[in-house]
């Protein structure tokens, strides 16, 4: 069924229903370790959307989801093309940022760092549900402003310094936000939640810069080796899935389900008052969930001053990407320039060096690609070498190997805190239940994972990094 056409680049043959064909990036390796056939499935089902360019297209870390794989990438063309909730995911905006200290990690020692994690635990509150008490929730106006100018609200109201949006992607805010297009019990949601990290794959996680791979890019972004570092990834929490839910809900009751190979897949004409409401709502969720990891961060910088007596600005933002979202780029195809709404679901923005929507630093190197792994081996820093194939996409993380319910299984009776500790990790969560199901070997190794990326060409590793310290929802 999979022909390849390139190093870690195979194609699936267009079949009966499908309008584009199926690109899949993956080695052999991971194609005989993954359960390959219903995400591939998916694959096909995506390709059968109307609008749609180029290919529909898996990433080496896919797995499957709700409608699209996640994995999943695919381009629409605005004016014949749909938008789909499924094609971004209930976490609209579910991303990673990461930020640096100016120490190596040998220099501080184990017992400051375990009163850090204790400290940014107390902090951001974790876990299912949970958000700060009624009383830090916000004001109407205040909700609105956030929604509508994502980071940079948070940076006005000193939770940030204005040197973060360069670093973050669209710089911290998707265009065409509406408040009004987010329903009440959404916002009622998401009230109490900003700075939170949720729950499942979500966290915060301290290490070391463990190798680095190309020196020069690396130099350019002050990363170095044994470098303390701090990464984050959360999400738009209860507002952005009650977004999703919400347009579900109604794209359903208004039968645009009808005639798709898969129900999940359902989705409106971009063009129509339908798909241009989703698009307001999601877009206003997305510049939640910036909101959210910008308030985050300033937590984690407050904890940092207190436990280690650096001062905040030393905490260096280097990046923010978003890996479940739907926008609007500028691409080449067939010869020409052409704006199309790129659904990313479970993907990664790479764009190359040059990009006209980089910020200086990263128009000279290309955009770094955040690629956590699991809470036991790794996770990766990557450059973009934007590649026209994926539209400047890559993989979002390690993607997972066996379901949440088999992991907690395998672990059910153990001692899963000792055995991190034994693999060099402290783990802090709000349940025994979370960590048991994000278990190192619940996921690919993500060494395996950043190998294909890097041999199909859409990314090049600049750094390897080492978690030591993780925070689980």
């Amino acid at each position: 069924m999979l022909r390849q056409i390139g190093k870690a680049t195979y194609l699936m043959p267009v079949e009966e229903g499908m309008r584009v064909p199926g690109l899949i990036i993956a080695t052999e390796k991971l194609l005989k370790e993954i359960e390959i056939e219903r995400p591939l499935q998916q694959v096909k089902n995506v390709a059968s959307l109307k609008g749609i360019v180029g290919y529909s297209i898996a990433m080496p870390d896919i797995h499957w989801g709700y409608g699209f794989p996640i994995g999943g990438v695919a381009a629409m063309d605005p004016e014949t093309g749909v938008i789909s909730p499924g094609g971004v995911g209930y976490d609209i905006n579910c991303g990673v940022r990461l930020a640096t200290l100016p120490l190596l990690f040998e220099e501080i020692g184990e017992a400051p760092l375990k009163e850090l994690i204790q400290r940014i635990f107390a902090l951001v509150p974790s876990g299912v549900g949970r958000g700060h008490k009624k009383e830090r929730g916000l004001s109407e106006r205040d909700y609105s402003e956030l929604l509508s100018s994502g980071a940079k609200w948070c940076i006005e109201h000193g939770w940030g310094v204005p040197e973060d949006l360069e670093h973050i992607e669209s710089l911290g805010k998707i265009e065409g936000a509406d408040p009004d297009a987010v329903s009440p019990t959404a916002k009622s949601r998401g009230k109490d939640q900003l700075g939170t990290v949720g729950s499942g794959n979500h966290f915060v996680e301290i290490g070391a810069v463990d190798e680095l791979a190309l020196a020069d890019i690396a130099e350019a972004w002050g990363i170095r080796k044994g470098q303390l570092y701090l990464m984050i990834h959360s999400g738009s929490r209860g507002l952005g899935h009650q977004t999703c839910q919400d347009t579900l809900n109604r794209f359903v009751k208004k039968g645009y389900a009808e005639g798709l190979p898969d129900r999940q897949l359902v989705a409106a004409p971009i063009r129509s008052p339908d798909g241009e409401e989703y698009f307001r709502a999601m877009a206003a969720a997305a510049n939640f969930a910036f909101g959210n990891r910008q308030k985050i961060l300033h937590e984690v910088r407050v904890a940092v001053q207190e436990v280690l007596r650096i001062p905040p600005h030393e905490v260096r933002l280097l990046y923010d990407v978003c890996h479940n979202i739907a926008k609007f780029e500028t691409h080449e195809f067939e010869g020409k320039r052409r704006r199309l709404c790129i659904h990313r679901k479970g993907a990664t923005r790479a764009f190359g060096k040059g990009h006209e929507e980089l910020s200086a630093l990263f128009k000279k190197t290309g955009q770094p690609v955040l690629v956590p792994g699991d809470m036991g081996r790794a996770s990766h820093l990557l450059v973009g070498e934007g590649n026209a194939l994926t539209w400047c996409s890559s993989c979002h993380g390690a993607g997972r190997a066996r379901s949440r319910v088999q992991s907690l299984k395998a672990w059910k009776g153990r001692d899963i805190k000792e055995y991190m500790e034994s693999q060099g990790v402290t783990v802090l969560a709000s349940s025994y239940r979370t960590i048991a199901e994000e278990m190192p070997d619940a996921y690919k190794n993500v060494d395996d994972v950043v190998l294909a990326v890097e041999e199909a060409g859409l990314a090049s590793r600049v750094a390897r990094l080492k978690p030591h310290f993780v925070i689980k929802g």
